[in-house]
């Protein structure tokens, strides 16, 4: 493997050309410098721009020039000053020029904007360029900036990678909930859109630590900006509504998000509220603690095109966002949202289960019904200023959620009921100052959580395992899971020459319980082998060191944490526990390499060590769902990981074109394996074996977005390549399992012309697996997308979108075909929009898709939304 990365390596930096430096000075007639002047580098005989610089406040420019060309054009640019043109040689070298003022007359001409202007690390979007009519949010425009793209849940990625912030005029409001402003801001407030690269977000860290990821800035077009929307909508079949009122207030001092929404058309607002915050990877042990489920109904595998075609819900959320600035430049930030959501599911599923010498086969036909409710609160106080940094969030979090599922078995019907509430209270403090020379970094986080759940199966399951082979009614899962966490650490930062010294300290304790208890019928099952009284006190130690070097285009950091680990297990009723004691040394590395503007380079490595966790280790047996019961009685797992990547991207603001491609590979060591009992009713039983074993993975991304300014033309195209190894242990037979994924994505938009506007989006995956050496078919999909936006009249939009669709199924390939139309008129003098919806007019109602595990296929059948009407009015605030 290290001789693959070593010619990866190779081949990446040696596709560079040579290199040379051409720097200078613009000054004017009185020797005075000369600021914001284009200087650039062509080819003698063409206006192909191959660099670019603009000039400092001191007039320098200094540009590299990746080119064979043996002779370059240099050309200077300004309003004020008259072109200079000349012709030099490719080498390095050192030119002045002397400019000479000069009134330029203008012509009557019409100006139009570059689509994308680079000014340093800021990259300035035209809201205005990318803009359609039939645009209404500014989430609506971004979709179609070359190199951003905006996933189906909402999250922001800039050439691949997840955005750290999304600002709106600088200000960050909502901490990572920034769907709620991308899809309700009208894109005509904004001026332009800006991508800070290489975004710090911690001001007083912003020269000493390297960030390779980027950040999103709305500039809105005024300082002072009361906006918002309100839309009410209604329909049939069955009776359908859609309600949003969303007003915003933004100001120099303070902004303001309140929205409430509400429907039963399959609009998942839900979304809007997920958190896409980045953790901080200064701190090798930080845990934050997050809902997870130990019980749950047997689910649905949801079909992956647009919710509005499957989702049958009844939604409430309201969400208030609120940013004051204080005096001496801190800020107050309180966010609350609250979600109540009805969804039912209907859908049936054929499992099979692939061993080494059977196949198994499980038919269930689904009604699922789920019920949300939960409530999230921030409090923030924040500072972020040159010279010193402070942030305090005090987090309140509760979920009480709630669901019921029957479903038909090969024939016998079994209903399941899951109450599952969660609670969490949690404050986390960041500090940085300056002390003497260098800066001092406290971190501190402290949170309790509770998560008591409850899971009722009828009629009775795993008679063999729970009754003695005998029948009953009702099986009864109690769940308690308690911890208390709290993380702390103290590092400093120090800048030497080209190096930066980040050297910390820190501790972490965690506590948690578990008890866990099996009813049938009414009867408690007394064994101990059924009693889950789990108590967890983990404590860790650690002490980092993360040294940096910057020079010129480069970008070196290695972080070298030393890791202290003790856990204490223990389960009385069961007698058995665990003292481990782990030192661990788990470094990382990465290179960042920048020859141009136009190019950026990465390599890195990660080992890391990790023992398990609380979900991966209990004594006694616990029913996840009707048809999967486990014991975890096994040492506590340990895994080490290798993991490395390479990759490099390509921007060329000028001709709107963004290109990057990425390697990974990560081998993974684990000293348990997991057997699996499939029984014939698909019912599995899961115990874990002392015994080691690898896991391996291979990935590679690519993706290329282009903006044709002249053709008013789009185009994105995605590619990733996948193969994954695993071994497990089915029905007491040792396996290998191995995977393959690959999937392509192709998307243009062209304005055919001033009236008429398409839009065509193509996916195709193909998926397969094998055990031992028995390999499986593969599995297509593909899904075509075609929109038609026309304007008939100036008030007027038609947009027409069709969906074709073909799924590998276990038996047979099957085609779906589906046709929305929306009619709007626009009153202008009142600011209103009146639409009519048609969804799904050809009411198809069935949907098959076929999904991989690691030793099963699932074909699901799943009930989809009839055709519907729905008439909307919209307004902008």
């Amino acid at each position: 493997m290290k001789n693959h990365l070593c010619f990866l390596f190779i081949v990446l930096f040696s596709a560079v050309p040579a290199q040379s430096l051409i720097q200078g000075k613009l000054l004017n007639s009185e020797q005075q410098p000369i600021s914001g002047v284009s200087v650039s580098i062509s080819p003698e005989d063409s206006d192909d721009i191959l660099a670019y610089a603009i000039s400092d406040k001191n007039g320098g420019f200094s540009i590299e020039v990746n080119s064979e060309i043996s002779t370059l054009k240099i050309s200077i640019r300004s309003m004020d000053y008259a072109m200079v043109s000349e012709v030099i040689e490719n080498k390095n070298q050192t030119l002045n020029f002397y400019l000479t003022e000069q009134a330029i007359e203008l012509k009557d001409v019409v100006v139009k904007a570059s689509p994308i202007r680079q000014r340093g690390d800021t990259l300035n979007y035209s809201v205005n360029t990318f803009a359609k009519e039939h645009d209404r949010s500014i989430a609506d425009v971004i979709a179609r900036m070359p190199g951003i793209e905006i996933q189906s849940n909402g999250q922001i990625l800039y050439q691949g990678k997840p955005i750290n912030k999304y600002y709106i005029d600088n200000l960050d409001m909502l901490e990572g909930r920034y769907n709620l402003a991308n899809k309700n801001l009208a894109h005509k407030e904004v001026a332009s859109v800006q991508v800070y690269e290489n975004h710090q977000p911690i001001k007083i860290l912003d020269s000493l630590v390297y960030s390779d990821r980027a950040a999103l800035n709305i500039k809105l077009k005024n300082s002072f900006t009361f906006t918002g929307q309100a839309e009410l909508g209604l329909g049939a079949s069955p009776l359908l509504w859609d309600a949003n009122i969303t007003p915003m207030l933004f100001a120099r001092n303070k902004q303001m998000l309140t929205t409430y929404q509400t429907n039963n058309t399959g609009n998942n607002v839900a979304e809007q509220f997920t958190n896409f915050s980045l953790s901080s990877l200064l701190n090798p042990v930080r845990i934050n603690l997050e809902k997870k489920d130990w019980v749950g109904i047997q689910s649905l595998s949801t079909p992956n095109f647009p919710d509005k075609r499957w989702l049958d819900n009844n939604i409430h959320a309201t969400s208030t966002n609120f940013l004051y600035k204080l005096k001496k430049d801190y800020e107050v930030k309180f966010n609350i949202s609250y979600l109540n959501d009805y969804q039912k599911l209907k859908g049936a599923t054929t499992t099979r289960f692939y061993t080494a010498n059977d196949t198994i086969q499980l038919n269930e036909t689904q009604f699922n019904q789920l019920y949300f409710n939960s409530l999230d609160a921030n409090l923030i106080l924040h500072k972020n200023t040159k010279k010193n940094y402070l942030k305090n969030t005090l987090e309140l979090q509760g979920f009480w959620d709630g669901e019921r599922g029957n479903i038909l078995n090969n024939n016998e019907n079994i209903g399941q009921q899951v109450e599952n509430h969660y609670f969490k209270l949690a404050n986390t403090l960041t500090s940085i100052i300056p002390i003497g020379k260098q800066l001092m970094n406290l971190n501190s986080y402290v949170g309790i959580d509770k998560t008591p759940q409850n899971l009722r199966i009828d009629p009775g399951q795993f008679i063999n395992l729970l009754n003695q082979n005998m029948t009953y009614d009702l099986t009864t899962q109690n769940v308690a899971h308690q911890q208390f966490v709290t993380t702390n650490s103290l590092g400093f930062n120090k800048g030497i020459k080209h190096f930066t010294f980040s050297p910390s300290i820190g501790f972490q304790l965690m506590k948690q319980s578990l008890n866990s208890s099996i009813f049938v019928d009414e009867t408690e099952l007394t064994e101990s082998v059924f009693n889950n009284d789990l108590d967890w006190t983990q404590t860790k130690a650690f002490a980092q060191l993360l040294t940096e070097y910057k020079k010129k285009k480069w970008r070196l950091s290695l972080m070298t944490p030393v890791i202290y680990s003790n856990y204490n297990i223990s389960d009385d009723r069961n007698e058995l526990g665990q003292n481990i004691n782990q030192l661990s040394f788990q470094p990382s590395f990465n290179v960042y390499y920048e020859p141009s503007a136009f190019w950026k380079f990465n390599i890195g490595s990660n080992y890391s060590e990790s023992l398990g966790d609380i979900h991966q280790l209990h004594y006694a047996y616990l029913m996840n769902n009707y048809r999967n019961i486990q014991k975890i009685s096994a040492p506590l797992p340990e895994s080490q990981i290798m993991s490395y990547r390479v990759g490099m991207d390509y921007k060329n603001p000028i001709k709107s074109l963004f290109w990057n491609i990425q390697y990974s590979h990560s081998n993974l060591n684990n000293n348990l394996l997991y057997a699996t009992q499939i029984q014939d009713n698909g019912a599995t039983e899961i115990t874990a074996i002392q015994e080691d074993n690898k896991q391996l993975s291979h990935q590679v991304s690519s993706r290329i977005s282009k903006y044709f300014g002249r053709l008013g033309a789009n185009l994105s195209l995605k590619g990733s390549l996948g193969y994954n190894f695993s071994e497990q242990v089915i029905n007491q037979i040792l396996t290998d399992v191995k995977s393959q994924n690959m999937g392509f994505n192709a998307k243009i938009e062209k304005d055919i012309s001033e009236a008429l506007n398409v839009e065509i989006n193509s996916n195709w995956t193909f998926f397969k697996n094998s055990l031992q050496n028995q390999s499986n078919a593969w599995i297509t999909r593909q899904e075509h997308q075609f929109k038609l936006n026309a304007y008939p009249k100036e008030n007027q939009f038609v947009g027409l979108t069709t969906e074709w669709s073909r799924n590998d199924v276990l038996k047979s390939n099957k085609d779906y075909f589906f046709a929305d139309l929306l009619y709007r008129y626009t009153w202008k003098k009142a600011n209103l929009d009146f639409e009519l919806q048609w969804n799904n007019i050809f009411n198809t109602n069935n949907y098959s898709i076929l999904s991989i595990d690691t030793y099963s296929y699932v074909e699901t059948n799943f009930r989809l939304r009839p055709s519907q009407v729905l008439l909307k009015v919209r307004f902008s605030l």
